[in-house]
């Protein structure tokens, strides 16, 4: 299959492009400084010399708080960048994954989010995002729609790395108490995804690690996990952190629809085990 990956630079774009290459698919990687998705010109001349079966849409601006800031440009990118992505698909006749997320979501319910459930999106970012969704929904016909969330991966700086960063340096940890959702391993979402594109079952799907946990749960976990068991975490609530963006409070998701496939995603505590079996820097004393 001749598969486009856009943010191919990405930790989820990057990992999931590797899968594909090693299951021999023809890949094509692209990110902002090979195809602007908010212009037109540039995605359907990637199109023109790609002529891709399926596209990852993986491209989007992800920092939370800056798109509270510049809540026109996540529109801008999230959702017209999308629809330029999903014109695309249509006129050369491809599938499409659109990856979203759990911030689609209020934080209102009092269980885990179904795929089916009704998006009401409280921040720019969240907004963002589900405007993308409904454009590939109305624009293309054979399309999977992957949320997820609280996602970590190797290199970069993500939530793990935050932790462990405070923890060596001995600084004060502050961590929220009421903010629930789905700790998610970048390299099992990519596995998961690589799976459902060869299903045919096109659809909302939520593709997590299994379960769910505070802010506050997930760092205490990964202290303890790394070596760092006599480190103490003050427990705070959202109200005494105040950011640009608000997040949904209770936003975790489940996974109905890829388990009917067979598709599931092992315990998130599993899956922080293993991301801190390889991570050079996970454990006390740890070269950064």
């Amino acid at each position: 299959m001749r598969i486009l990956v856009t943010g191919a630079n990405g930790r989820l774009g990057s990992s999931i492009a590797q899968l594909l290459n090693i299951e021999n698919h023809t890949v094509v990687g692209v990110d902002i400084d090979t195809m602007d998705i908010t212009d037109s010109e540039s995605v359907q001349e990637t199109f023109s010399v790609s002529q891709p079966n399926l596209v990852i849409h993986c491209a989007a601006l992800t920092a939370v708080d800056y798109c509270a800031q510049h809540p026109d440009e996540a529109i801008e990118t999230n959702g017209f960048g999308t629809q330029t992505i999903a014109l695309a698909c249509q006129q050369h006749d491809a599938a499409m994954v659109y990856v979203s997320t759990n911030e689609v979501f209020d934080g209102t319910s009092n269980r885990a989010y179904r795929e089916y459930d009704t998006p009401n999106p409280v921040n720019p970012y969240g907004y963002s995002k589900y405007m993308g969704e409904q454009i590939v929904r109305d624009l293309v016909s054979r399309h999977f729609i992957v949320r997820t969330a609280w996602l970590f991966a190797h290199g970069g700086r993500n939530f793990i790395h935050v932790m462990l960063d405070l923890a060596q340096k001995g600084k004060p940890l502050r961590v929220v108490t009421n903010e629930i959702g789905s700790p998610t391993y970048t390299n099992d979402l990519a596995a998961a995804v690589c799976r459902l594109i060869q299903t045919d079952q096109y659809g909302i799907y939520h593709l997590v690690n299994a379960g769910q946990a505070s802010r506050y749960e997930f760092a205490r976990h990964v202290l303890d996990l790394a070596g760092y068991t006599i480190i103490p975490i003050e427990p705070i609530t959202l109200e005494e952190y105040p950011r640009p963006s608000r997040p949904p409070e209770y936003a975790s998701l489940r996974n109905m629809a890829g388990a009917r496939l067979g598709i599931t995603l092992r315990p998130w505590k599993e899956a922080v085990a293993a991301f801190l079996d390889v991570d050079p820097v996970a454990r006390p004393g740890a070269e950064k």
